[in-house]
């Protein structure tokens, strides 16, 4: 082994996937041992490595080399539950799978995905005691269980692995089938972020077909709300992909038929809330109508969503409503109303119910009204005083936007303001809010 490979080696045992990458442009062999004698590629399958092994594979590295136990580093990958490591392989593999290879491949990601990732392992290691089960993100958006039992580690994400496998193949799975996998997990930790629905939704809004579109809206109407919940998800994502999809007036104008109706009708409250979030982002013309329908809905993720329904400015009778939801005895629901109410320019009686958000004991409806009421337009002599006097505030988000408020009224306490903000952390690199001390220098100081 020459000194760059045992370099590789090493680099991908510490996890360093930047220095592995160094390492192969420099001449390291990517099909290098390690002292287990298998290639450097399975360390990097076996720790989830992602990046190691695109770096890995897109150097050469054999991803069908026949191990000693039959296996091959991508049927370990495979087994490995990991829809982001099998990604890793299959995007940067310069040649095809051969049949037998793929069909070998999809039989091993089904056997795991009926049995599941502990119930394989069991069997695999005749281990009786519990599982060690955890979390974790694979890749980057995508939640996954990881499970450890017997001295061995997989991911929970076969039923993810399955799917691409079988896109990358063109084997068109039946759409009853795929939603089965999305709603799987629909009662444990994490459903809404589990790779298998996230796989399976994604699949089937690149199937792109009128077809495809109707058998998974027709579930709409499923008795479980996890499969009414999936398809309002599928539903909200097809909306933000419509500028890149063909046909995209069609699928804008079959969701206008389709939400009012099941808005009208749906009764779980968590389905519901998705739902009234459809109509609104649809900006179809009953969002009002429902919004002050449901203001009084028993489930707060549904009141929630109403302030956020109606058009601004309100009028007398939407802001009505909201002034109600700001009352409400959910966090979540006056952070909701905070938000909006915050943007407006209320009459006397209504900016009191403003001022008591400003003032909320819930942290994060305090630190949204905040942020809301500074850029609102709302420039009261009550409203600004109460944003100086957040200035004081232990949080320095709230202070920034309070200090960012008074800037914008063009207030001359504005540099004090700002002074009391404190140092900003890299976290508001990205922020406007820190830029308002400098714009109210150039309309306030032009000759400072």
């Amino acid at each position: 082994m020459t000194e760059l490979d045992a370099r590789l080696v090493d680099a991908v045992a510490a996890g360093d996937a930047e220095a592995a990458g160094d390492l192969l442009e420099a001449g390291a062999d990517p099909d290098a041992a390690g002292e287990d004698g298998l290639p450097v590629l399975c360390a990097a399958v076996a720790a989830y490595a992602v990046e190691t092994v695109e770096a890995l594979v897109e150097a050469g590295a054999d991803p069908d080399r026949l191990l000693p136990d039959g296996t091959t580093p991508m049927l370990r990958a495979v087994e490995g539950g990991s829809p982001a490591v099998v990604s890793a392989f299959l995007d940067t593999r310069s040649t095809p799978l051969p049949e037998a290879e793929r069909d070998r491949l999809l039989v091993a990601a089904r056997w795991w995905y009926e049995r599941g990732a502990e119930g394989e392992l069991r069997r695999l290691t005749g281990a009786e005691g519990p599982a060690d089960t955890r979390w974790v993100r694979d890749g980057t958006e995508d939640r996954v269980e990881e499970v450890t039992l017997g001295g061995r580690t997989v991911r929970g994400g076969h039923g993810a692995v399955l799917t691409q496998l079988e896109w990358r193949h063109r084997i068109l799975t039946p759409v009853g089938e795929l939603m089965e996998r999305a709603v799987r997990y629909a009662d444990g930790e994490g459903a809404e972020e589990h790779v298998d629905r996230s796989a399976a939704r994604w699949v089937l809004l690149l199937r792109r077909s009128a077809q495809t579109w109707r058998e998974v809206v027709a579930f709409h109407q499923h008795p479980s709300p996890a499969y009414r919940a999936f398809v309002a998800d599928f539903l909200g994502l097809g909306r933000l992909m419509s500028g890149v999809m063909d046909h995209a007036p069609w699928y804008e104008k079959r969701r206008a038929e389709l939400l009012p109706g099941w808005a009208a009708t749906e009764r779980d409250g968590g389905v519901l809330a998705l739902v009234l979030r459809l109509v609104t982002e649809e900006d179809l013309p009953q969002a009002r109508a429902f919004g002050l329908r449901y203001a009084g809905h028993p489930d707060p993720r549904v009141r929630s969503r109403v302030p956020w329904m109606f058009d601004r400015p309100l009028d007398p009778e939407t802001t009505r409503s909201v002034c109600g939801l700001a009352r409400d005895p959910d966090a979540g629901v006056r952070v909701a109303a905070a938000g909006v109410l915050g943007g407006e320019e209320l009459r006397e009686p209504d900016r009191a119910v403003l001022l008591a958000l400003l003032g909320d004991g819930d942290p994060e409806v305090r630190r949204r009204a905040v942020y809301a009421t500074a850029r609102g337009d709302d420039h009261s002599p009550e409203i600004t005083e109460a944003l100086a006097e957040l200035l004081d505030a232990e949080e320095q988000d709230v202070r920034l936007s309070a200090a960012y408020g008074l800037a914008l009224r063009d207030d001359p306490r504005t540099p004090e303001a700002y002074a009391r903000v404190g140092p900003l952390g890299p976290e508001f690199g990205h922020d406007t809010r820190p830029d308002g001390l400098w714009r109210w220098k150039v309309r306030n100081e032009p000759n400072g």
